[in-house]
């Protein structure tokens, strides 16, 4: 039995166009779309037809960065696959990508296997994973080729955390001549770990233990001169780069720089670093906190280079790092010192609100939204058109999002398993109202209808900027 749904009446916006259409789903897919009115469209019918009137109909966010479940520092992320996911939905995102990781001493299909077990069943949303490498030696460069074929093609490297994921140059080198190879791409959190501590052990040693200082150590420099640094690894390996978590000027200049080149070299943002500053990390009775994440907050003259990143599209792509820490029990292991403080923000929930206001406030186009939170990321990981757009053949993952509902963020309101929301008491303008997965609604005009274990694993092609 065929099963179809109809959304008529809306302004369907993707990265590329905004037209009055109507959309027709047929077994979780899109099957057409035609101009609201139209004799084609007027002659559809359907088992079930949602009203769009007076909303936009998006694609299903694409948040390719977030850590469900990561154990760090003694404790683990506050979301898990059901969680998580589930908060995903209620913010528009119907795809994650997160991090799979190999402990030292193991092999990386122990620790994909690992994640496959958390996630398998729970997902209210669809969902891929990268890979993190903590141990490159010969075993697991082989391992990579494997990897890629079963569609987890991205793999990521510490320049920061020695003792924990931390690779050297060499490693990092192998790595990327591996991925050169093998089609995958290098994802590189670009901070230098090493002078990092030194700064960390001066600090503490001074008796600077709060919050505050956390962003104080992890210089802005240290950021440049990793990101540059991995630049020029991969230009020695013939590999593409994508940097995560871009926070400073200088780093964006160094990518800039690179892309005009013409080097395969892109950048990621994420909303903290949009919305968010050293002013945080400076909140009285520890408050601050909240807000440690590496990359550090920065201060607020960043936000403009950021910006003009993802407009000049040398950054492409705005993605959560979601990795959520409660204050009260885990962040709160780092009173008396800043260093023993989970490093992670809660925002998987956030995004696709916070990057429409940013349309409403001047800095992106409604079009640059759905390309930077939905297009953009499906093709840099491999998962476009599958996802990330609405077109014929598409999995159907749309929301109807609308842009006049008023909300004010709110740890009291937010579906995200954590007890403080990093944007509390922010007003924004427009709300998502409705969410298909694969054409299933599993957000319906605000009530959550979805299920653990709609969700499934996709398989990735490579990288689709190559």
């Amino acid at each position: 039995m065929t099963h179809r749904t109809l959304i008529r009446g809306g302004l369907v916006i993707t990265a590329a166009d905004e037209l009055h259409a109507d959309v027709l789903i047929e077994d979780g897919r899109v099957a057409a779309l035609a101009a609201h009115g139209s004799a084609a469209a007027e002659a559809w019918t359907a088992d079930r037809t949602i009203d769009a009137s007076g909303k936009y109909v998006i694609p299903g966010g694409v948040d390719a960065h977030t850590h469900m479940e990561l154990p760090f520092g003694g404790t683990a992320a506050s979301d898990t696959f059901e969680t998580g996911t589930r908060a995903a939905a209620w913010g528009g995102t119907t795809t994650i990508v997160d991090f799979a990781v190999q402990s030292r001493g193991q092999a990386l299909r122990q620790g994909l296997d690992t994640w496959y077990e958390k996630a398998d069943g729970n997902c209210a949303i669809d969902y891929a994973f990268h890979m993190i490498l903590s141990d490159v030696n010969e075993g697991t460069l082989k391992e990579m080729d494997h990897l890629v074929g079963e569609g987890v093609t991205s793999f990521k490297l510490f320049m920061a955390y020695p003792g924990v994921f931390y690779s050297d140059d060499g490693q990092i080198l192998r790595a990327m001549q591996r991925a050169s190879g093998n089609g995958g791409l290098i994802m590189m959190h670009a901070e230098n770990g090493i002078a990092i501590d030194v700064l960390v052990e001066q600090a503490l040693a001074r008796g600077e233990t709060d919050p505050r200082h956390h962003g104080e150590v992890r210089k802005v420099l240290l950021e440049a001169e990793a990101t540059h640094r991995a630049i020029q690894l991969a230009r020695v390996a013939g590999s593409p780069l994508y940097v995560v978590h871009v926070s400073a000027e200088e780093a964006v200049a160094e990518l800039a720089a690179a892309r005009d080149k013409g080097l395969p070299v892109f950048g990621e943002t994420c909303p903290q670093y949009l919305f968010l500053s050293t002013d945080n990390l400076a909140e009285p009775d520890f408050q601050g906190a909240k807000y440690v994440c590496s990359t550090p907050l920065r201060p607020r003259e960043h936000q403009a280079a950021l910006w003009r990143g993802l407009r000049t599209n040398d950054l492409q792509v705005v993605s959560t790092d979601h990795c959520p820490f409660c204050f009260s029990g885990q962040k709160e292991l780092g009173r008396g010192d800043f260093s023993k403080i989970p490093n992670g923000l809660p925002g998987v929930e956030n995004r696709m609100d916070l990057l429409h206001q940013a349309v409403l406030d001047g800095h992106i186009s409604r079009r640059r939204w759905i390309e930077i939170a939905c297009a953009s990321p499906a093709r840099m990981f491999g998962l476009y058109p599958q996802k990330g757009t609405i077109a014929p053949g598409a999995d159907a993952d749309i929301v109807l999002y609308d842009p006049h509902a008023e909300q004010v963020i709110s740890a009291e309101t937010h579906h995200m398993n954590v007890d403080y929301s990093a944007y509390e008491g922010k007003r924004i303008t427009g709300r998502v109202d409705t969410v298909l997965s694969r054409g299933e609604i599993v957000i319906d005009r605000r009530e959550y209808t979805g299920r653990a274990g709609h969700g499934v694993f996709v398989p990735r092609s490579t990288c689709q900027y190559l």
